[in-house]
């Protein structure tokens, strides 16, 4: 019974250590596919915060006249006139040089929310007015535009305010009109002067303005339409490439280091080659290496090298059995005159390190 249980133990222990080697490497496998798919993220997460500029850009417009008149007849001195500082956060530039295509175009428009007043009916046609300037204070480019509000009957605006009165009374609902001013189709930013921002003037003193926002929308094209339209898509083909592309560079190293521990399979470790020298020595019994036409040349990378002087043998395939050969007689006694003839003839081994081996 007992000579029958033994081999199962034992088979069962081996498929033991196999089974919990096969589960070390898929735990190491998994290690690093997961740490090359966090490389690949991250690789494609940097080339999308450094490749996209700012698709959209939404800031308040806050109007100033002159007051200070010199004529006592005129409450207003100046146009109105608003600085919008083209910095998001006060710190990036919204607008983005891009050398590829000479120029990201970008979309500028001002919206104005005006009372349907009978002087903003009056006033009729009104320009409006953009220079954009970049941080040395030099004008970039000039934009000027003309605008009105929509024209309404009396008629129409008596119906309109019968129907809207409840929200009008509630305060839901305001007579008012969006007035949009498309200052730039196509603004490309020069990468000599870059803008950090623009003066925007009203050229009528008598337009009333409830508020005014500047909307600045980024017009893309070629890789970054197809980045921005379809963000997962793109995310999914830039992470599997990068992922691939990894991938394939750590199998090559992988292959190459295996096939350069394989290409030298002779070359033995130089404490086990000084071992095995030693116990030469000790079986010699008193025989110098050099009577048997033995010789070992120790440099300073660790590299043995043997020499037999009656057999022709690389000097990389250095071990036990060659070495047994080449002394064939360890009983055979020999006169001190061969041994001293030997001795002159052959020099003794000399180490890198100017030590002498036996």
């Amino acid at each position: 019974h007992v000579s029958c249980v033994l081999p199962i133990l034992e088979t069962t222990s081996a498929l033991l250590v196999r089974i919990r080697q096969k589960l070390l490497e898929m735990a190491l496998l998994i290690c690093v596919i997961l740490l090359v798919f966090w490389v690949a993220s991250f690789l494609y997460g940097s080339f999308y915060y450094s490749f996209m500029p700012t698709d959209n850009f939404i800031t308040p417009v806050y109007f100033y006249s002159r007051t200070d008149c010199p004529s006592p007849h005129h409450s207003v001195c100046s146009f109105p006139v608003a600085n919008v500082s083209l910095l998001k956060n006060g710190k990036h530039q919204v607008t983005i040089f891009d050398l590829s295509n000479d120029g990201q175009p970008y979309q500028i428009t001002l919206e104005l929310e005006m009372p349907e007043s009978p002087a903003n009916q009056e006033l009729g046609m009104f320009l409006v007015k953009m220079t954009p300037y970049s941080k040395a204070g030099q004008i970039v480019d000039v934009s000027a535009r003309s605008a009105m509000l929509h024209y309404h009957s009396s008629l129409l605006q008596a119906l309109g305010t019968v129907v809207f009165s409840p929200m009008l009374l509630t305060g839901a609902s305001e007579q008012k009109q969006p007035v949009i001013v498309e200052l730039y189709s196509e603004f490309k930013d020069d990468s000599y002067k870059p803008t950090v921002g623009a003066v925007i003037e009203i050229h009528s003193q008598h337009i009333q303005i409830y508020r005014a926002h500047l909307y600045i929308f980024a017009h893309f094209t070629g890789i970054r339409y197809l980045m921005y339209h379809f963000p997962l898509i793109s995310a999914l083909i830039g992470v599997m490439s990068n992922f691939a592309f990894l991938s394939l560079i750590i199998v090559l190293s992988f292959l190459q280091f295996n096939l350069g521990s394989h290409r030298n399979p002779g070359k033995v470790h130089c404490s086990k080659i000084e071992h095995l020298l030693f116990n030469i020595q000790d079986i010699c019994q008193g025989y110098t290496l050099q009577k048997y036409g033995l010789h070992c040349v120790k440099s300073s990378l660790c590299t043995c090298v043997h020499i037999l002087a009656y057999k022709n043998v690389d000097a990389m395939e250095c071990n036990s059995v060659e070495v047994e050969e080449s002394i064939p007689d360890m009983g055979v006694e020999k006169s001190d005159d061969d041994s001293r003839e030997v001795a002159e003839d052959e020099p003794i081994c000399e180490a890198g390190d100017g030590e002498m081996i036996l």
